[in-house]
């Protein structure tokens, strides 16, 4: 996925995205591991989004609170 794509989801989308990313990622490592997987580049690709996604959640975290140190700051 695209981090423009990810940029313009909530961060609700983004949470949840997450979960179904990490229930894939399970299921990718279930199949691995029994020697059932056939696309093995949809893990690294699925590992890649999910960083992405907890990348940007995590700016959009530290840019909240850059904003509200401040405002205590002005107040």
């Amino acid at each position: 996925m695209q981090i423009a794509k990810i940029r313009d989801m909530s961060d609700g989308e983004i949470r949840s995205a997450i979960d179904d990313l990490r229930e894939e990622l399970f299921n990718l490592r279930v199949q691995a591991g029994i020697g059932t997987l056939e696309d093995l580049s949809r893990m690294r690709e699925a590992r890649r989004d999910l960083a992405r996604m907890l990348t940007v959640l995590r700016e959009r975290e530290l840019a909240a609170e850059l904003v509200s140190a401040g405002q205590k700051e002005e107040a």
